[in-house]
């Protein structure tokens, strides 16, 4: 297999540019003069393309109408440049540092196998993957060089840790030194519950009591065999927080007293108290409200080519809402895009004909400790976790996600909030949002004509 490197620049707008180079100058180095960026497409392919092919893949890498940005070569590095991750300058190139990040070499991205699939539809069959990786210019002062800690600070805010690594050199291969570890038995029926308690520990699937008990009997008693360290892990994820909402069906326990009420009951609480608005409610991906007759465009022939002519229809309101806590933490930017693109297919897949209109985006995080703008009860104490994002990149990560999820769509953000909390109470305890909570919700419609009617849906 083939791997080559094409480029286009720059790798971020004018203002994100100005932006990291400010952050970079006022946090770790005022040495940092000016900053250059560029994308570079690392292609790896079955056999060398021909020059036609090369020409129709340029075309589609382009993406612009000033080819003068699209290149063979880096518009980085000059004839004295070193390799990207060198410092280094000479008399005619002012010392300069080159860094390079990029998806981790374990997964393929979600870019890499829609581009690949576009490039097979337009038969460039030899193509086998394309990873983007960003590469960083910063020039420095005359007789100025980064040290390693600058540098680890550096990196530090252009990739994200769960999904991306600094590339130390250019790529030549997508091959991984990651060795996969093999399928292994838990001896349950031997050891009994020990040895779930003993893989719950070794792999952090952070099962407690209740899901100790439940799969140490339904694999010993029920399927009777022993389970694999992968199906342990499966579990483990699809009954997570995440994918399941375990804290929404919870007891609750205030000031010692339980709760009557779970907060699902709650939330369904208004629904039950009054259904007549309602047309679809918790039984399906959304709810819609009822809604009004209206002029709108349509195909004149839906399903195949035509005109769109005005016509009359009957239209209900769609609501949808979606958490990405856990994800948004971990990897803002991703996690809150795919939030949105989740809520939007929760909008699409409802009744047989949802329309996506506009979403809005709320966030709950911790002490922001915004540079050069302390406030007197910000705690600077205060640990994060190491596998969370602070709550200043969260807030700025996770709302460009959520926005340019939307963009791509064609969904409009139009309305949200944020809210930054934390603090020390007089006995010492600490109450903070670690943890993000992220609430993205939608606005759609639907047409009446094609909703979706079965027992399951009350309040018709």
């Amino acid at each position: 297999m083939l791997l080559f490197h094409l480029y286009r620049t720059p790798a971020l707008s004018a203002f994100q540019t100005e932006g990291l180079l400010d952050t970079v100058r006022k946090e770790i180095s005022r040495d940092v003069v000016s900053l250059t960026t560029e994308l570079c497409f690392n292609i790896a392919a079955a056999t060398q393309p021909s020059a036609d092919e090369m020409r129709l893949l340029r075309w589609l890498l382009a993406e612009t109408f000033e080819p003068d940005k699209f290149s063979d070569a880096s518009f980085l590095a000059s004839p004295n440049a070193p390799l990207p991750g060198k410092s280094g300058g000479s008399a005619s190139t002012p010392p300069h540092r080159i860094l390079e990040v990029g998806p981790r070499m374990n997964f393929t991205t979600a870019w890499s196998a829609n581009a690949v699939s576009v490039c097979h539809a337009c038969g460039l069959a030899k193509i086998m993957r394309i990873e983007r990786s960003r590469r960083y210019r910063f020039d420095l002062a005359p007789n100025a060089v980064f040290s390693k800690e600058e540098d680890r600070l550096v990196l530090g805010l252009l990739h994200d840790r769960m999904t991306e690594c600094p590339y130390t050199e250019p790529l030549t291969t997508f091959e991984s030194a990651a060795i996969p570890e093999p399928v292994r038995t838990v001896p349950l029926l031997e050891e009994g519950r020990k040895a779930l308690e003993r893989i719950n520990r070794e792999m952090g699937l952070g099962m407690d009591g209740w899901d100790l008990d439940y799969y140490t009997n339904l694999f010993v008693k029920e399927i009777k065999r022993n389970p694999t360290n992968v199906e342990c892990f499966d579990l483990s994820q699809s009954n997570s927080e995440h994918s399941r909402h375990w804290f929404f069906r919870g007891k609750i326990i205030v000031d010692g007293e339980e709760v009557g009420d779970t907060l699902m009951k709650i939330v369904k609480a208004t629904w039950e108290a009054n259904r007549n608005n309602s047309v679809i409610a918790f039984s399906d991906n959304s709810s819609a409200i009822k809604g009004y007759d209206i002029q709108t465009i349509i195909p004149a022939t839906v399903g195949s080519p035509s005109p769109f002519s005005e016509q009359k229809r009957s239209y209900h309101v769609i609501f949808t809402a979606e958490t990405h806590n856990f994800p948004s933490g971990v990897a803002p930017f991703p996690g809150a895009e795919t939030g949105t693109g989740g809520r939007i297919r929760d909008v699409q897949a409802t009744g047989t004909a949802g329309l996506v209109v506009a979403g809005t985006a709320a966030y709950c995080v911790g002490n922001l400790r915004i540079p050069g703008y302390e406030l007197p009860w910000e705690d600077r104490s205060f640990l994060y976790p190491g596998n969370l994002a602070s709550p200043l990149a969260i807030e700025i990560e996770a709302s460009n996600g959520a926005s340019d999820y939307g963009n791509k769509f064609g969904e409009p953000l139009i309305q949200g909030f944020t809210r930054s909390f934390g603090l020390r109470l007089p006995d010492g305890e600490r109450r903070e949002w670690i943890k993000p909570i992220m609430f993205s919700g939608g606005i759609g419609q639907m047409d009446a004509r094609h909703t979706k009617k079965s027992e399951s849906q009350q309040g018709m």
